[in-house]
């Protein structure tokens, strides 16, 4: 198995690929992952797989016992046959905006600097939960920071680093929810800006945009009570 593609190149919208295996529930396992698994608040993609002039729809992807992602088709049906050379190739329009939602909700993690206790990211939209006894004072002047950041079209880029210095530096895990991934021995970081532009920095498995200009324009929905401590900010891609 290959590095997943939705993580070295998360543009990436048609490849082919080899049916390596199925499941017992009747998914599809490719020996190229460019489908993105349900993880870390981010749904799972969807789009199409073909093959001799056959197509199968795939609802979602949801990942396996060893991390490799298992496609599920819309509905119960003939699959490639394993050894089958296939074209897999996404629902680029559902992709894409949730790759613009998650760098947006990123954005959000700086602009209201306070413990992220859950989230969760859709199709043009997302929310954050945080630990917020108080709602914020000012909404629209939160909604500006986060549109004034993104107008910054700034980078996005990746690196490593190990658990231990993951360990070392507990302050980079925003979410209480939702632990990096450990086990392979590295953390994947997603950083926003680069040297004196960085704004953010934090482990993070999604899919990303490149640059921030490319989210547009975002605009605050309801601020919810979660409980005593917890406030839920939803945001929307602005149509």
């Amino acid at each position: 198995m290959q590095d997943p593609l939705y993580r070295t190149d998360a543009y990436t919208r048609e490849v082919a690929a080899r049916v390596v295996s199925h499941t017992e529930e009747g998914g599809v396992i490719l020996d190229k992952a460019l489908f993105y698994p349900t993880g870390g608040g981010q749904p799972g993609d969807s789009g199409w797989i073909d093959w001799d002039g056959m197509s199968l729809s795939i609802a979602t992807t949801v990942k396996g016992p060893a991390g490799e992602s298992v496609l599920v088709p819309s509905e119960p049906t003939r699959l490639p046959p394993v050894g089958a050379h296939v074209t897999q190739r996404l629902d680029w329009d559902r992709r894409y905006k949730h790759m613009r939602v998650h760098t947006a909700l990123h954005l959000l993690s700086v602009v209201i600097p306070l413990p992220v206790t859950g989230g969760a990211i859709g199709a043009g939209r997302g929310r954050l939960d945080f630990m917020m006894p108080a709602p914020p004072e000012d909404r629209d002047a939160l909604e500006d920071a986060l549109n004034r950041l993104i107008d910054r079209d700034l980078v996005v880029s990746d690196s490593w680093i190990t658990d231990a210095e993951l360990d070392a530096n507990p302050s980079l895990v925003k979410t209480m929810s939702v632990q990096p991934p450990r086990g392979s021995g590295r953390v994947r970081l997603v950083r926003i800006g680069d040297g004196d532009d960085q704004v953010d920095l934090q482990p993070c498995g999604g899919t990303h945009v490149a640059r921030t200009g490319e989210i547009g324009r975002v605009v605050f929905g309801k601020i919810e009570n979660k409980g005593k401590q917890n406030r839920r900010v939803n945001i929307a891609l602005e149509v």
